[in-house]
């Protein structure tokens, strides 16, 4: 035992000290100071990273060179130097990582998220543009109606449990649009399984920056389970037995209800059928198993971003009460009383977008992304949103929530420039093929939250204020924990009118 725990040592100094010594002469970019040999291991932290790559960059300026053991990372801290590589340069930047932890051992690898750049990824990326592209979306904005109406009665009839609704929205959403299952409670098997995963991939295998030792020294995955170290093969075994769960038992279920022909329409319905249109006798092994990875990627990425938006939503109207009244009046005057907004309203609800702009950019829901840099080998690189999002120059008074910003009239330079919709999602090959559907669902719940709904703080028994208490403990997502909140219907005309909905449906 104490033989083998020796040599792994050794084996582990030589390994960190030839990758260092691969880059000594190189020139890299600036950041903190490394220690030797375990590199900059101290300065990372589970929670709230961007934190503090905000801090470096305010030190070293737009990228930020920093190793864990000889693995380098480096972090794209402006827009600019976004495009510049990701965008202008996307196919030499367009890869990602091979993380033994994620990918090998806890079976991640075939999601598009650690997917790396080749004909996998760019046929998971047509399968998504096919069925989630925009004019493709435009035929479930009447769905994201119906879904919405039932989101806000549910916040109506117990608006205490406003998270479980939301949760339950953008679950049982992202469900029907998928997969064609219509979720029916706040505990139904496939939303705990499917949030149960997320938590897994969000906050267990990405916790810490998502790099864990044997993605350092590789050889660690051939350790024996008895060895000692060998806790993380014992997790990789649990989290990627839940991961087959996800994938499967949603797409097996659709599969079978197709077979009799009860399923619903949905994302994996249209493209296995599609295969068929075009005179396939049966659908492929290979274009099942596409489809299949990409629906659940698509799950995974589509279920804490809209939570998570919602949720800065909420606080943002909290905290700012004449934001909310000003977007109210905007909506009374365009919409009216006597029925709910729709998608026909969007283009004269100016001020509307301006706010969902404005929580996209104060809220920055997922602050940092993982890429493979190729100009300096094995380094990996993440574009860090939260800076970029407060950039005074872009954005002056970048930490106050000013929808008003995006009133100001601009060249069409700089208003793509501010346009957060343009890096939130991702840059180059890699953005979000989902960015159209999860901005619409936003902007349709959004509203009618507005037209419907009074948000303030909640108050004690004695009519006191509670301040919202919230922490972030999310590893990915800028996740807040749930906090009280006073939600109540506006009007009792707003009140019939969404009761009538259930009617309708």
């Amino acid at each position: 035992m104490n033989t083998l725990f020796s040599g792994l040592v050794v084996l582990a100094v030589l390994y960190v000290w030839s990758r260092h010594h691969k880059f000594r002469n190189a020139v890299l970019p600036p950041g903190p100071k490394p220690l030797p040999l375990v590199g900059n291991i101290l300065d990372l932290t589970a929670r709230e990273l961007w934190l503090r790559v905000e801090k470096w960059a305010r030190c070293f300026g737009d990228i930020v060179y920093i190793h864990v053991f000889g693995q380098g990372l480096v972090f794209l801290n402006t827009q600019q130097a976004a495009v510049d590589l990701l965008e202008k340069q996307g196919s030499i930047y367009s890869d990602k990582p091979s993380l033994v932890m994620a990918g090998e051992l806890c079976g991640c690898e075939n999601m598009v998220a650690f997917t790396r750049y080749g004909d996998f990824a760019r046929r998971q990326r047509k399968l998504m543009h096919e069925a989630l592209g925009a004019s493709a979306v435009r035929t479930f904005l009447p769905l994201l109606e119906i879904e919405t109406h039932a989101l806000v009665r549910g916040i109506m009839a117990d608006p205490k449990d406003y998270i479980g609704y939301i949760r339950k929205y953008a679950g049982g959403l992202t469900l029907l649009v998928i997969y064609g299952y219509r979720v029916t409670s706040n505990e139904d098997p496939y939303l705990m399984l499917a949030e149960e995963c997320v938590d897994i991939l969000s906050n267990r295998i990405a916790s810490g920056g998502g790099i864990w030792p044997v993605d350092i020294f590789p050889f660690l995955k051939h350790l024996p389970l008895w060895a000692p170290g060998s806790g993380f093969k014992h997790k990789a075994i649990e989290w990627r037995a839940k991961m087959e769960e996800f994938v499967e038992k949603p797409f097996q279920n659709l599969k079978e209800q197709m077979k009799n022909g009860t399923n619903v329409p949905c994302f994996v319905s249209h493209l296995m059928e599609s295969s068929l249109e075009r005179g396939d006798k049966a659908v492929d092994q290979q274009r099942e198993f596409d489809v299949k990875w990409t629906a659940n990627s698509m799950y995974s990425a589509s279920l804490d971003t809209t939570i998570t938006v919602v949720q800065d939503f909420l606080l943002a109207m909290m905290a700012h009460p004449e934001v909310l009244r000003k977007a109210q009046e905007e909506i009374d005057r365009v919409v009216g009383p006597g029925r709910l907004p729709a998608f026909t309203d969007r283009p004269n609800l100016p001020y509307i977008d301006c706010v969902m702009s404005e929580v996209l950019r104060w809220g920055c829901p997922v602050p940092l992304d993982l890429w493979k840099m190729m100009f300096i080998t094995a380094c990996l690189s993440r574009k860090e949103l939260w800076k970029m999002l407060r950039n005074e120059e872009v954005y002056p008074d970048a930490h106050e929530f000013k929808p008003e910003r995006f009133l100001v009239e601009v060249d069409e330079a700089t208003a793509k420039r501010r346009d957060p919709r343009n890096f939130v999602f991702g840059f180059g090959r890699r953005r979000c093929p989902g960015n159209h559907l999860i901005e619409q669902s936003f902007w349709i719940v959004m509203t009618t939250i507005l037209a419907t709904l009074d948000i303030s703080k909640a108050k004690d028994e004695n009519g006191n204020v509670l301040e919202p208490n919230v922490v972030y403990e999310n590893s990915v997502f800028r996740s807040p924990s749930t906090f009280q909140c006073d939600l109540r219907p506006r009007t009792e005309q707003a009140l019939k009118i969404m009761r009538q909905t259930a009617d309708a449906h």
